[in-house]
């Protein structure tokens, strides 16, 4: 697809986040895309409108939205333009990875697909950001990773991934970034309360309590 024929960023940003959600196996639906988005239901679906007609999705009727052809390989390089990005304010920029999801969607939407190969060449075709989220096409490499939720007490995992609605929400990066929950982390559960919906771990030399619920969206690998 030429330059000229790119989606708006609204679009774009539409399409990496329909993508997300059918690779995670999760049925899509405008309502996801508001809360997904958030964004106001009236937007969400005047833009559904636009993407049906300009061949991006098609919507069932049972109101479940798919890819086209053509969604597919634009939300592919959409996400794998960001993803790329953040490797290289990482790397190159040494930015916290906290900040890197933020920053990288204000560049992903002008990269040409020139730069998107030159930069898949220089950060050594990486499989996932550094974040550790899969790059289109390497699902697999995150497939047997565990929910942190789901590791028992006493067990000890290294943190492999933090997903893309936790990236999206930066307060929360943030502080699992203050606490040292970024991909390479040593943890050990200490405690699970599923009274209160809360988890206690040790990472490194210190104790942190999550919510279950964002424990679920962080995933490691048993040592």
């Amino acid at each position: 697809m030429s330059e000229q024929e790119r989606p708006s960023p609204t679009i774009e940003d539409y399409l990496g986040a329909i993508y997300t959600l059918l690779r995670d196996g999760e049925r899509v639906i405008a309502a996801r895309l508001v809360e997904s988005l958030d964004v106001s239901a009236p937007t969400v679906n005047a833009t559904l409108k636009r993407m049906v007609r300009d061949g991006w999705i098609v919507i069932s009727a049972e109101k479940e939205i798919s890819l086209t052809d053509s969604g597919y390989r634009m939300a592919t390089s959409v996400i794998r333009r960001h993803m790329l990005t953040e490797w290289m304010l990482a790397r190159v920029l040494k930015m916290p990875l906290s900040d890197l999801h933020r920053e990288a969607h204000h560049i992903e939407h002008t990269l040409s697909a020139e730069v998107e190969q030159r930069l898949l060449a220089e950060m050594d075709d990486p499989t996932v950001c550094p974040h550790g989220n899969p790059l289109p096409g390497y699902e697999g490499e995150v497939r047997d990773w565990l929910p942190l939720s789901e590791v028992g007490v006493g067990e000890k995992v290294v943190l492999r991934r933090i997903h893309e609605s936790i990236e999206d929400h930066y307060e929360r990066l943030s502080y699992l970034d203050s606490e040292g929950l970024m991909p390479g982390a040593h943890i050990c559960v200490l405690e699970v309360m599923p009274f209160n919906e809360t988890i206690r771990i040790r990472v490194e030399d210190k104790t942190v309590t999550l919510g279950l619920n964002l424990a679920s969206n962080i995933f490691v690998s048993v040592l």
